[in-house]
């Protein structure tokens, strides 16, 4: 995608060579917080997603994980003790705030003989081909400019066999459903954002992001696509969140 590019950040367009550093803003902001308010956001659902996320992973001892846009360490740290002493986990994040508050909270939990830290882009990922077993990237993938250009880089990275997994928000089945979680979204979240986090616009910006983030058909033909075999995905909470799955082949 050229710079000039036109592209989303939430409802504004704007040039994709602006997308980058707009996005970075919002997460130097929410960093610090960033951990309380998906536990007021999801009502600590958000636990349950990335458990389920760990489990289809199936990570064993020994394994290359990386773990894209890894923010705070959540994935990182369950999947650090799934390979221990023989295995490695990458934990990456475009934003050096996110990846400094995701350092300090493992290092604070003992966690640290395994894991190596990287800021780095999703769409240009500093790694030989074929280095990795296992790539997560958790509520991360809507965020990025190029989706395309990013997955063809995860493709790369994997070694043949091995497994992506993309988790995020995504298109509630249900009309009800839907009509809720806008009302949700774009009225409570912001509120939310304001009194936990003291910035509800970033949190606006949050709502809009997942408005614009491809549903679950559209990002399982962008895996194909790029050359992702035996792709599928898992509705959660009725839709809200789902969990895609690819193998390079």
């Amino acid at each position: 995608m050229d710079k000039d590019s036109i592209t989303h950040f939430g409802f504004e367009n704007v040039k994709a060579g602006e997308k980058a550093e707009r996005v970075a803003g919002v997460f130097h902001s929410v960093a610090a917080k960033y951990d309380i308010m998906n536990d007021v956001m999801s009502g600590g659902v958000h636990r349950l997603w990335k458990r389920f996320t760990i489990e289809a992973a199936a990570p064993r001892p020994g394994q290359q994980i990386l773990d894209i846009a890894g923010g705070t360490g959540d994935l990182t740290q369950q999947f650090s003790r799934r390979v221990g002493e023989s295995g490695h986990v990458v934990l990456a994040d475009i934003n050096s705030s996110m990846l400094n508050v995701g350092r300090d909270k493992l290092l604070n939990a003992g966690i640290a003989h395994n894991i190596t830290y990287t800021q780095t882009d999703a769409q240009f990922l500093p790694f030989d081909d074929n280095s990795f077993d296992i790539i997560t990237i958790a509520f991360g993938l809507r965020n990025v400019t190029d989706k395309d250009l990013a997955l063809a880089s995860m493709l790369r990275v994997l070694k043949p066999g091995g497994r992506l997994l993309i988790l995020e928000f995504s298109k509630p089945k249900s009309k009800t459903l839907e009509n809720f979680y806008d009302q949700y979204s774009f009225k409570l979240l912001p509120f939310m954002g304001k009194l936990v986090a003291n910035d509800p616009d970033s949190y606006r910006y949050l709502a809009e992001s997942i408005r614009k983030h491809p549903d679950q058909e559209t990002l399982k033909s962008m895996m194909d696509n790029v050359g992702f075999a035996n792709t599928n995905y898992t509705n959660m909470t009725g839709g809200i969140v789902a969990l895609h799955k690819g193998f390079k082949p």
